[in-house]
């Protein structure tokens, strides 16, 4: 976590010091006239850019003290949300100053204002004495644009935009590597610009077709305002939609990510301990890389016992256990994931959607009995079978949804050791046999105790049994024993060559909680700092705007418009350029959410979307929020008559 805290850390500094450059420019050109009366007095660029660099080294101290101890204590502050949203131990907290994250916060901070400074010294460099002068008297240029470009630019825009949400959602399998994700990335980057750009063409054009609202109080000047502000800040209104569409996404769905994952959690890891190991050995095979292994006449052996005879054979208390399971898993070399479909078009019609997948595995059998007392044991549905019927249990959503179409008419027929069997069901049921951090069954059949399955046709055996012990101390004592690669136990089993594997309870959720942990952390970090930016750039942007137009308020006044009116039209304005991006990263982050969640399929389900999109909206509402009544507020006492 901290070493991808430490990268994600560099790309919020390169935005932070982007935004930090971005209001600077403001500041320096709200202060024209003040450096054109300075040149007018004597006072040379050289001494200006001194006076601006020790004015900024001041701020930068100053802030940086500020910001230092602020994020002292609010660090502690995530730390504490962040573990309390994951239920984790907080009996131990202490308070924690990070020296190295000190020192790489003054570094960045450093290196934001020695650019800054340089910046500054450049732009003062070219200044010349008339623009100084008269720079209050200039607005930003504004170009005309042709409405009829604009309508066809905003409808091919519009276009390509529905293109790249159709691609990330519906035609999301087609996706299937980086280099195919890149194209409707940048399709949705460059129709949100040519939706921004084309805006200012031709929407005062159609306001104005609509008498009654374009003459109605100060709508003809509110309107006049805001085309020009979206004609200048094309860009800039385009990056801050895309930041605000990744705060909604990255926040909605790393939270859906944690309610999934936390939810799951619990359903999935019902006892203490699973163990399982490879039966009947060959003397050799090839594992997943290539490489040959030989096994020995021992390996091959034990191999054929069971797991609780090998652990006992090796020194192992058995007694130390409980509620001990072992049953074998079988499989054929005659029925595989390919064979499961008995009618050739299905298969044929999902192996053009799911072209990735091997359709040579073999598939999992374990008999009803067996899987029964798994069940009874988990505390999850049991079944009952005919001597002719099968079950497949699934619990993964992609792969329920190919098994099921081999199964939607009741007609898959399976040969299984020379007898036929029929689906008892038309869907497949859910159940599990392996823990695990979430839903990742991918087909297990369960077929009646009499289907000739021999000891030949054993696969795996797995041993399931809870912890016999009372105390903590002991209960850690045995996980250690049990799962570390440390442990004599464990080590001396791999000197002997058995092959036991498997994973407790207590492994499984700090694993989940750790990557949960990490995922939400980095979202909740990037989410906020995204926010902040945008919010920030748009009210630099009113504050200055309202400035410049300070004496279009006065001419307000004087044709009678009162205070009232003016609050208003401001309120307006406001409202409006901050809505327009924000509205367009909603409907952005609706296709967006949907194809996180895609990703992350088994991970995160929509189920438990509505309250992450709910949290989100409040942490975006109050920071959003926040920013808007400032900058409300802020544009009131500068348009103010003096």
């Amino acid at each position: 976590m901290i070493s991808m805290l430490g990268m994600v850390s560099i790309f919020v500094a390169v935005i932070l010091g982007l935004l930090i450059v971005y209001a600077n420019n403001f500041l320096i050109n709200r202060r024209k006239k003040e450096f054109g009366i300075y040149m007018t007095l004597g006072m040379g660029r050289r001494q200006i850019s001194k006076i601006i660099l020790l004015e900024t080294i001041f701020v930068g101290i100053i802030s940086l003290v500020i910001g230092l101890v602020i994020g002292i204590f609010a660090s502690q502050f995530m730390s504490i949300l962040v573990a309390k949203m994951f239920e984790a131990d907080m009996s131990e907290f202490q308070f924690v100053f990070s020296k190295e994250a000190c020192i790489k916060t003054c570094l960045y901070f450093a290196v934001m204002y020695i650019f800054v400074m340089f910046f500054n010294t450049v732009t003062v460099s070219r200044y010349k004495l008339i623009n100084l002068l008269n720079a209050t008297k200039k607005n930003e240029t504004v170009k005309i644009k042709n409405p009829f470009i604009s309508v066809f630019v905003f409808i091919t825009s519009c276009t390509i935009l529905g293109y790249a949400y159709w691609k990330v959602t519906g035609d999301i399998k087609s996706l299937s590597t980086a280099d195919k994700l890149l194209p409707p990335i940048i399709m949705g980057i460059i129709s949100t610009i040519g939706i921004f750009w084309s805006l200012s063409g031709f929407i005062l054009q159609v306001v104005k077709k609509c008498k009654n609202l374009y003459l109605k109080g100060t709508n003809m000047f509110v309107l006049r305002q805001i085309n020009n502000k979206i004609n200048t800040m094309v860009m800039s209104m385009s990056v801050i939609c895309l930041m605000l569409f990744m705060t909604m996404t990255i926040l909605s769905s790393s939270l859906a990510l944690r309610n999934t994952m936390q939810k799951e959690l619990i359903e999935m890891t019902p006892v203490d301990l699973n163990l399982y190991k490879t039966a009947n050995l060959p003397e050799t095979s090839t594992n997943r890389y290539g490489k040959i292994i030989h096994y020995t006449k021992e390996q091959q052996e034990d191999s054929r016992i069971t797991i609780e005879e090998t652990l006992k054979n090796n020194g192992f208390d058995m007694t130390k256990l409980k509620d001990i399971i072992e049953i074998p898993i079988y499989t054929i070399d005659e029925l595989t994931l390919e064979k499961f479909f008995s009618d050739e078009k299905k298969l044929v019609e999902v192996k053009s959607l799911y072209s990735m997948l091997n359709y040579n595995t073999n598939e999992a059998m374990i008999k009803v009995s067996d899987y029964n007392k798994i069940a009874k044991l988990y505390g999850i549905s049991q079944y009952d079978l005919k001597e002719d019927e099968y079950i497949m249990i699934c619990d993964f959503d992609s792969m329920t949804n190919i098994r099921n179409k081999a199964l939607e008419d009741g007609e898959n027929k399976l040969t299984i050791a020379g007898k036929e069997y029929k689906s008892k069901y038309k869907e497949c049921k859910e159940g599990f046999v392996f823990m695990s951090t979430s839903h990742t069954n991918t087909g297990i059949i369960i077929v009646p105790d009499s289907c000739n399955l021999t000891n030949e046709d054993k696969q795996q055996q797995l041993l399931v049994a809870n912890y016999n012990v009372t105390l903590e101390e002991e209960r850690e004592k045995l996980e250690e024993l049990l799962s570390s690669s440390k442990s004599g136990f464990v080590q001396n089993l791999n000197k002997k060559g058995l092959e036991i594997d498997g994973f407790t309870k207590i492994s499984l959720i700090e694993a989940s909680l750790g990557i949960a942990t990490i995922v939400t952390f980095i979202a909740i970090y990037l989410g906020i700092i995204f926010l902040i930016a945008s919010s920030a750039i748009l009210a630099l942007k009113q504050l200055t705007e309202s400035s410049d137009n300070k004496q279009r308020y006065s001419i307000l006044r004087k044709i009678g418009c009162d205070e009232k009116m003016l609050h208003q039209s401001l309120f307006r304005q406001i409202g409006i350029f901050f809505g327009m991006p924000l509205l367009l990263a909603i409907i952005h982050s609706i296709f967006g959410v949907q194809f996180a969640l895609n990703i992350m399929e088994g991970l995160a389900k929509k189920e438990d979307l509505l309250s992450s999109v709910m949290a989100t909206i409040v942490v975006m509402g109050i920071i959003y929020g926040v920013y808007f009544l400032a900058t409300y507020f802020g544009c009131k006492n500068v348009i103010k008559e003096e």
